[in-house]
């Protein structure tokens, strides 16, 4: 009979298993030298493509060779109004910079220039929750070797992060 349990219970386990993750990873890191926010933000290839088919209405679109536009116009313009940085209720200008592929997933590089000292980030992030109702935004942010964490999903899409002033 403990067979038989198996038996039933292994359909349950295998879709759990197989059930692909809908995760981006975002690191922010100061650059107290040279006063910016670096960020990296790492998104898996096939969660954008499907994405931005929808949001342009491109049924055909390939990611990694566009047509008409390249990937980098298309990222940031589709990153403005969904990606945004704002440092002690000031919000802020993020400048894209480019992308980079790593295996099945794409790295998009972004910055802000110009930053002044400051003890809160608040931080909005909604790619791809357009597709995903299960899609969460993991965002690591490091100042003065301090590291904090969000997790941002389409129920709260912004969050705010303060560090103690030392």
């Amino acid at each position: 009979m403990v067979w038989y349990s198996y038996l039933v219970a292994l359909p349950i386990y295998l879709a759990a298993w197989l059930h692909p993750m809908h995760v981006s990873v975002t690191e922010i890191e100061m650059d107290e030298k040279e006063k910016r926010l670096e960020i990296m933000m790492r998104v898996f290839i096939d969660d954008l493509e499907l994405t931005l088919r929808q949001n342009l209405k491109q049924p055909e679109l390939d990611v990694l060779e566009p047509k008409g536009q390249s990937l980098d116009e298309l990222m940031q313009t589709y990153l403005k109004p969904r990606f945004q940085i704002t440092l002690d209720g000031k919000p802020q200008v993020i400048k894209y910079l480019g992308h980079e592929r790593d295996n099945e997933a794409l790295i998009f590089y972004v910055e802000v220039d110009k930053v002044k000292k400051w003890k809160s980030i608040q931080v909005q992030n909604s790619i791809i929750t357009e597709i995903y109702d299960d899609q969460s935004n993991l965002v690591h942010v490091t100042l003065a070797e301090t590291v904090r964490s969000l997790r941002l999903t389409r129920a709260k899409p912004t969050d705010i992060i303060t560090f103690e002033s030392k």
